[in-house]
């Protein structure tokens, strides 16, 4: 069984950073892509970014591009999620989340692992 665990949200001001990570057993890493998911009070569960199994893709979504940074340190079985530039419509609970297809992927059917999820607040 594999477990994932969030950590580091918090509430923070407008144009602030946080640094998420996800971590969990070697196994979680190896061989699949993973991705961050967010999902904020009444709103749908929508796509945040996406790294493949060994780094070498990257995707995000348009809202974030140029802003928040995935990477994956596969030594430390940890996933991270540097966001900068915060902004109040980036507030949501952020999920980590790993995928059954060898491509990574922004539709969340393709994840079958996920964490309980950390709470980002960005006050205006």
């Amino acid at each position: 069984q594999v477990q994932l665990i969030e950590s580091g949200g918090g509430l923070v001001q407008v144009g602030d950073s946080l640094r998420l990570s996800c971590t969990s057993s070697s196994r979680a890493f190896s061989a699949y892509p993973m991705a961050w998911f967010r999902q904020a009070p009444g709103k749908e569960r929508e796509f945040v970014a996406a790294i493949a199994y060994d780094s070498s893709k990257r995707t995000y979504a348009d809202s974030v591009k140029g802003r928040f940074t995935i990477a994956k340190d596969i030594a430390k079985a940890t996933m991270s999620l540097q966001m900068d530039s915060l902004k109040p419509e980036d507030s949501a609970v952020y999920f980590c989340a790993r995928s059954v297809r060898f491509t990574i992927s922004t539709d969340e059917d393709a994840y079958n692992i996920w964490g309980q999820g950390t709470q980002v607040t960005v006050s205006s």
